[in-house]
Parts: C-alpha cells; structure tokens; sequence
C-alpha cells in the first residue's frame, strides 16, 4: 500500500508524525519505520511529531543521532532512533538488527537508504521524502500487516 502526501511546512510534517504515534498507540504494537531524504528533507521533524505526540514523549528529546548513531525515547511502546548517515557503505550495527526484529519497539530509521535492503525487516513502514515546488512530497509505503494497518490508521484509508 503506497500514499502519497503533501506536506507544505514543519507543521504538517509534525502533524503526520502526531498522526502516526496515534495510531502506533493505538495499534499497541511496534512498528519499524525506514525514513529515506536528503538533508534537511524533514525526517528528523517527523520524527520529533512522532515521537512527541506518544506516551512519555513529553520527557524524550528528539535529536538526530547523527554523532551516536542511537537514541532510546521513553515512550510507550519504547522508541529507538538510528541516523545511518555516517554508516554509508558498511554493515549494519547488531544492535540495529536487534531492533528491526523486536516487534514491541517502535525503530525509527534515518538515513535507510544506507541499509542494504538484505537487512530490512518484512514488516515496515518507508517514507520517502522528495522536492516540491513547495514543501516537500512524502511519499508513504506499507509493506506487511502492521504497517498497512497503522498507515490506513495515521491517513484515514480504509
């Protein structure tokens, strides 16, 4: 299932985050989450929405891990962050891997175009940011039961 959004400024950005942690919640599970653009694309304030908008995410701050390639949110179901812009050609952290496996925590994965597609989960949400004349076009892939059905939750498709 594939939709795609325009998301004119930060607000909407961090309103689809809101969006998505509501139906994460409300869906009682984990969910991997691949986010795909470039710099400056709004990946990171999704994530900040997103992260924001679960229970006890008003004691979490978001930052890119760009620098310690994780962070761990105190959130309801718990929030792992990964930025794999420094990671470019190399093999993926265990850790990592431990996560995408974990079905009761939500991974958040910046920069997934630098984990080779053999290590992706079956199971996951890809968001894939791309130039506008105005804002940015988002485009939303689900890919397996858990991410079809929070994705239809977070935009209302039936």
């Amino acid at each position: 299932m594939t939709i795609t959004v325009h998301l004119e400024d930060e607000a909407a950005t961090l309103a689809l985050g809101q969006r998505l942690a509501r139906a994460v919640a409300d869906d009682a599970t984990g969910l991997n989450v691949l986010l795909c653009g470039e710099l400056g694309a709004g990946k990171t304030t999704l994530v900040r929405g997103l992260v924001a908008a679960l229970p006890g995410g008003e004691d979490a701050r978001v930052s890119s891990p760009s620098f310690n390639i994780m962070n761990l949110y105190p959130t309801t179901p718990e929030t792992a962050h990964f930025d794999l812009y420094r990671l470019e050609f190399q093999e993926p952290d265990e850790s990592l891997l431990e996560f995408l496996a974990d079905d009761e925590t939500l991974v958040l994965v910046e920069w997934s175009q630098y984990l080779d597609r053999e290590f992706w989960p079956g199971d996951y949400l890809l968001l894939t940011w791309q130039p506008a004349q105005t804002g940015r076009t988002l485009e939303l892939t689900a890919q397996g039961a858990t991410a079809t059905a929070i994705l239809r939750a977070a935009t209302h498709e039936g």
